[in-house]
């Protein structure tokens, strides 16, 4: 299949969000509480690209939950329509755009211009996040480890936490998606 065969068959942003059912509420209070910077230089050159995204999604991912809302307010700014589509149920396409080759990490933003053709790509996360994520699990004790499971669940539930409060976490997706942008 092609990305224009992806962007047709996955789903308008509005619907994924109305059949959510895990990270729902948190997605939204991100969504209403990040502002866009006040980047109109950047927003008119995006605009003119006419681009489309198609993101490979799913409602329990923790970073999708917190980098979907960014992305939303960025493609209403530039008229971007952007279209969601399930990681599990669509391993082809996933397994197109592994992460370091091996992980199906999302979200991934898949940027195509009026043809269809790739012109970005960017996620799963952005460098910050990925260093508090790296720091956050280095205490992790061994997999085998008596209370690993414990550790692990108190470790999302703190990430997840400041994922849905940390304004700078937004602010630094936010820049990585425009550096990446800002490459085509």
């Amino acid at each position: 299949m092609t990305l224009n065969d992806w962007f047709t068959k996955a789903i308008p942003s509005q619907d994924y969000i109305g059949a959510m059912e895990t990270h729902k509420e948190n997605l939204l209070h991100i969504y209403d509480s990040f502002s866009l910077p006040d980047d109109e230089e950047f927003f008119s050159k995006l605009k003119k690209k006419n681009l489309r995204v198609i993101v490979i999604t799913e409602d329990w991912c923790g970073d999708a939950m917190m980098n979907n809302p960014i992305l939303l307010h960025l493609a209403e700014k530039t008229n971007m329509e952007v279209r969601m589509i399930l990681r599990d149920q669509n391993l082809e396409l996933m397994d197109q755009y592994l992460t370091n080759g091996k992980s199906r990490s999302i979200p991934i933003f898949i940027f195509i211009d009026e043809t269809g053709k790739e012109v970005a790509k960017w996620g799963p996360r952005a460098e910050y996040i990925q260093q508090f994520v790296d720091n956050i699990r280095k205490d992790l004790p061994d997999k085998e480890a008596d209370d690993y499971k414990e550790k692990f669940n108190d470790m999302i539930k703190t990430m997840t936490q400041t994922f849905i409060s940390d304004e700078k976490l937004w602010n630094e997706v936010y820049n990585s998606l425009k550096n990446t942008l800002n490459t085509i």
